[in-house]
């Protein structure tokens, strides 16, 4: 969800997962990669280009290093290859930029519908990265279906933005993100501005060129080269925003979609931040009443919701008057807790990580909540950064064009305090996060009306933190009459599908393998 950037960009969806549960890639550089090409080989008609597939490689240190992934059940390996698009589509003749593809072939090709395109948010997640980690969970639709995803423009492979030094960055995530005093908020200015200025001088050829739309252009030009009738697609969070932008643009072209964590299209940045605000305090109040349920087992202080929260808001205030050992020399900040907290409220599974981060740094060891914190702005263990928060900065700021002053995001402070005494200062100054961008939004929000495209699945999860569920109704009722189909999932986490439940697994599988469109207003619980 396209709401905080730079710092507090909290909707990474099932990317952040990917970093805590496994770290698998495909290609290395775009020089390594077996499917990349270099400026001199550039098709002269990009929708005819040939896709040169080939076995991935592992992802390069810059990358977030890691293994090439896993051969696939049966023994079916993923394949790489890259994908030529303008970099500006104005100018179509001009510059190109390379996308970086990876799919693993349908296990029956003489049923085959296609190819079903994933996205799993961010924005800034790479695609490339990310479906390997959860392709267990996609098998099924693997029998009629070669499942892709992609890195998009500005995002690990694709060009990835690139905006400060490891160095920098350690020291910039450790900043004071929700400053209390005027030297407080001169420095949290400062570093807004110095991040990017990074941004313009590493990468200011890319910026104005990678946004949603641009994403969605790239996702027609792919559909094209990889031969398909109609766009197959999984959007997942931020990708629900993707997937609507691309029914907007090209309504004819939508096959069958489902949209899975789903984004409000309706909302502006404050709004979307907001909601974003009260979805993880509802998630961590979810938290806190699953540890008082457990009784002594629950390791936290206080036999009530309430007293539990006042627990964690007094241990963040502690860290704001004093950090705390961490990893190595890092200590742990008020901004880092806050920030790892958020990062286990993606699903019930880190629930544990949670209460243990917790419990730790109360006795002085914050070396758990730093790690989670570190897997959300991605950084590996050996201190080097993906591009995940550049790319996630660089795209939301080249979609949004509001810009908040420093007097108007203090105006709006005690609206986000009163909805979470948590996240409400850290998602709160996070409007300013593209208050010192070098490159102009587009939009307030996105426009993802969709007449006469075909049905769209949006499943709502109830208990989602990062994409709050009444954004599902909302995009059914923004792409137009006939075309969203909703369907509800009483859960808890970011997202449903992956969850497991077989009432939404089996809505969306029949809905994908056999076209059936399921009842909207289905719940499955």
């Amino acid at each position: 969800m396209p709401t905080s950037p730079a710092r507090r960009s909290l909707a990474l969806a099932a990317v952040t997962a990917a970093a805590l549960l496994a770290a698998t890639g495909c290609s290395g550089s775009t020089s390594s990669s077996g499917g990349s090409a270099n400026s001199t080989d550039r098709p002269k008609d990009l929708a005819s280009q040939r896709l040169d597939w080939k076995t991935c490689q592992a992802p390069s240190t810059s990358e977030g290093g890691g293994t090439a992934p896993s051969p696939l059940p049966g023994g079916a390996r993923w394949e790489c290859s890259s994908l030529f698009a303008p970099l500006d589509y104005a100018r179509p003749d001009g510059d190109t930029i390379e996308l970086a593809l990876i799919r693993a072939r349908a296990r029956d090709q003489s049923r085959r519908i296609g190819s079903l395109i994933f996205n799993f948010g961010g924005p800034g997640g790479s695609g490339v990265d990310t479906l390997p980690s959860f392709a267990k969970d996609y098998e099924k639709l693997r029998d009629r279906y070669d499942l892709v995803s992609f890195d998009p423009r500005g995002v690990g492979r694709s060009d990835g933005v690139e905006c400060e030094s490891d160095k920098r960055l350690d020291s910039y995530y450790a900043e004071d993100a929700t400053p209390d005093d005027a030297t407080e908020e001169k420095t949290f200015v400062q570093g807004l501005a110095s991040y990017a200025s990074g941004c313009e001088k590493n990468s200011g050829t890319a910026l104005p060129h990678v946004g949603t739309t641009n994403a969605a252009r790239d996702m027609e030009l792919m559909r094209r080269v990889l031969g398909d009738r109609k766009l197959f697609y999984f959007g997942i969070s931020y990708g629900t925003e993707l997937g609507g932008v691309y029914a907007h643009l090209y309504p004819k072209s939508v096959g069958r979609a489902v949209f899975d964590a789903v984004v409000d299209p309706t909302q502006n940045s404050e709004q979307g931040s907001l909601g974003q605000t009260k979805g993880f305090q509802l998630a961590l109040t979810n938290f806190e009443k699953n540890c008082v349920s457990r009784g002594d087992a629950c390791t936290l202080p206080g036999s009530t919701p309430k007293q539990i929260e006042a627990f964690i808001t007094g241990l963040l205030g502690r860290l704001d008057e004093q950090p705390i050992a961490g990893l190595g020399s890092r200590r742990l900040t008020e901004t880092q807790a806050t920030n790892g907290i958020a990062q286990t409220l993606y699903s019930k599974e880190f629930w544990p990580l949670l209460e243990q981060g917790l419990e730790e740094a109360d006795a002085g060891n914050g070396a758990l909540l730093l790690a989670l914190s570190d897997s959300m702005n991605g950084r590996d263990q050996q201190g080097r950064y993906s591009n995940l928060q550049a790319a996630n900065a660089a795209i939301n700021c080249a979609d949004s064009k509001e810009r908040y002053t420093l007097a108007q995001t203090k105006a709006k402070l005690p609206e986000f305090r009163a909805a979470s005494p948590v996240f409400g200062d850290f998602l709160g100054w996070g409007l300013m996060g593209c208050s010192q961008w070098p490159v102009a939004g587009q939009w307030t929000h996105p426009d993802v009306s969709a007449p006469g495209a075909a049905p769209i699945l949006i499943i709502g999860n109830t208990g989602d933190p990062a994409t709050p569920y009444a954004g599902a109704k909302a995009m059914a009722e923004a792409l137009g009459k006939g075309v969203g189909v909703e369907i509800t999932y009483r859960g808890q986490g970011h997202g449903a599908y992956d969850s497991g439940n077989r009432c939404v697994q089996g809505a969306v599988n029949d809905y994908l393998l056999r076209g059936k469109v399921p009842a909207a207003g289905t719940v499955c619980g």
